[in-house]
Formats: C-alpha cells, sequence, structure tokens
C-alpha cells in the first residue's frame, strides 16, 4: 500500500521532497549504509568464528592470578571475544560470577566493544588513514587498561550491587556451528540496525550542524575535544556505527574524533543506564565519570602523537 501510494502520487512527493539539505542527506546516508556494510558482514562472521571456538568461560582459566596483570590480559581478550557495548556488560557480570576480580571484568567490558574485530573492520571510514585504526585500538585498550588499574587501586567491593556478584547457573550451549550462526545473525542484525542509525545521525549532522560551527572546532583543538567527547555520550550510537559518523565530520581534527570514537563505547546514555541496572546505582555513580575523563586522557594521549593536529 506504501509503495502504491509513492508511485501514484509520484509527481507530489518529487516537489515536496526536492529540497538541497534532504538530497545532502540522502546521499550521506546511502554512501556510509553501502560502504559499510560488507565490512560489517564479514566482522560478524568473523564475530561468530571466534564466539564459538573460543568461549567467553575459557577466558577465565587464561588469565593470570595477579590482578595487575589480569588486567591487560582481560583487555587484550576483547579483541578475541567480540561484542557491542550493551552485550559485553552481561559478559562481565558472568566473570565476577566466576569469581574474576571485578577490575578484571570491567577492563574485558571497556576493551570488548572497541577493539573486536567488527569494529576494527570500520577502518574503511578513513580510506587513507590506517593509523586511525592503531590510534583507536591504542586508545581504548588504554582506557580498559588504565581504568581497571585505577578501580584495582581505588574501588570498593560493596560499591558493586550483590545481584551481580552471586552465582547463577550458566546458559545452555549447543553446538559450535549453532553458536557461530547465531551470534553472527544476532550481531548482524543488532549492528545492522545500529548502523542505519549511525547513517541517520551522520546526514543529520551533515545537514544540520553549519559549517561554521564545525570550523570553530577545527580551529580549537580543547573544545573539539570536549565537543565530541560529550556528543559521544549523548549520542550512544553503537561502536560498530560510529566511526563513519566521526568519518563524516571532515572538519574537526582527527585527534577530537579520535576523542569520539574511544569514548563513545566507553560511556554512553544507553551504558550508563544499562550498568546502573546490572551493577548498582552506586557502581554507575563512580565508574561512569572515571571511565569518560580516562577515555578522553587517553585517547589524546595517544592521537597527539600518532595524528597531530591535522584533518
Amino acid at each position: 500500500m506504501v509503495l502504491l501510494v509513492a508511485l501514484l502520487a509520484q509527481s507530489y512527493l518529487v516537489d515536496l521532497f526536492d529540497v538541497a539539505a534532504l538530497r545532502t542527506g540522502s546521499t550521506v546516508f546511502v554512501a556510509v549504509v553501502v560502504q559499510a556494510l560488507p565490512f560489517l558482514v564479514l566482522g560478524v562472521l568473523l564475530s561468530g568464528a571466534i564466539m564459538a571456538f573460543l568461549p567467553a568461560e575459557r577466558l577465565r582459566r587464561l588469565l593470570p592470578r595477579h590482578p595487575g596483570l589480569a588486567i591487560p590480559v582481560a583487555g587484550l581478550a576483547g579483541a578475541a571475544l567480540p561484542g557491542c557495548e550493551c552485550a559485553s556488560v552481561p559478559v562481565a557480570r558472568r566473570l565476577m560470577q566466576n569469581q574474576v576480580a571485578p577490575a578484571v571484568a570491567l577492563a574485558f567490558l571497556l576493551a570488548s566493544p572497541a577493539i573486536n574485530p567488527v569494529v576494527l573492520v570500520t577502518a574503511v571510514a578513513f580510506p587513507g588513514r590506517p593509523e586511525m585504526v592503531l590510534a583507536r585500538f591504542g586508545g581504548s585498550l588504554t582506557t580498559a587498561v588504565v581504568t581497571g588499574w585505577l578501580w584495582q587501586r581505588f574501588g570498593r567491593v560493596e560499591w558493586i550491587a550483590e545481584r551481580a556478584l552471586s552465582r547463577l547457573s550458566g546458559p545452555v550451549g549447543g553446538s559450535r556451528w549453532r553458536v557461530f550462526t547465531e551470534t553472527a545473525r544476532h550481531d548482524l542484525v543488532e549492528a545492522g540496525g545500529f548502523l542505519v542509525i549511525g547513517g541517520l545521525a551522520s546526514a543529520v549532522l551533515n545537514v544540520v550542524v553549519p559549517q561554521t560551527w564545525l570550523g570553530t572546532l577545527g580551529g580549537n583543538l580543547a573544545l573539539g575535544v570536549l565537543v565530541m567527547a560529550v556528543l559521544a555520550v549523548v549520542l550512544a550510537l553503537c561502536s560498530e556505527a560510529d566511526a563513519f559518523v566521526a568519518a563524516s565530520l571532515s572538519a574537526i581534527p582527527l585527534v577530537p574524533r579520535l576523542v569520539f570514537l574511544v569514548v563513545g563505547p566507553a560511556v554512553d546514555l544507553k551504558l550508563i543506564a544499562l550498568q546502573a541496572g546490572t551493577f548498582g546505582r552506586q557502581f554507575a555513580l563512580r565508574f561512569a565519570p572515571l571511565t569518560f575523563l580516562v577515555a578522553i586522557g587517553c585517547a589524546v594521549a595517544v592521537g597527539l602523537p600518532l595524528l597531530g593536529s591535522g584533518r
């Protein structure tokens, strides 16, 4: 019925929507989605294969006993056990229930959505700038490790809700191929939806935000870093889609855009709500500001030597 109405009212709709801003926005949206989708499919297939043949339950047995050493190992394990921000929260909870130190589980929580294969293949959003992939990997991994060490030093168990630490019966598993297909299907559906949202956000930002504003951010590195960090929290994009939004803001230097890519998977509005529901409000009120500040600092520290101040 929608298609029939569109065909019958074609001339009217063309006149109605023949606006320069809509043409620009639709072009940006289609370009983002078409460019990203093949790499997203490749990433979720790799994600499903890793999840099927290297399940999260093996992580606990591979971790060093000393938490200070286990934290960077858990951070690196985020690349081998991929998942989005929302998926990493229940995995971190399960690790805590399996007697993994909270700081170690939190390091994995921060690293998994930021350095997994699905995210790293979004390097296609920055053609000719492979250093952006290295900078995002380094900034995100450093954020996870530093936050884990700080929580190990200053965090308290009583800040985490009891329900997050009580042991539960493990999920019923299936064959490896079933795990592979279900993981790939789930990740593709979820990440694909967020990719569409990211494409829409990119199109809207390109059309709505005046270029003079972007020029102001481009001329002030500190202001650009702060604005992009807050934007990452507010937009709450999935880590599989945020690179294409950042790439579309070409008037802003690379370092603020790197801050956007590092902060987003670590702390945003949906993550704060999910962490408060899973680990308790006391935890979220302390962990979110800590992660926000550490992510900004690590992104700038890694980005300046690798990216400089250029675009």
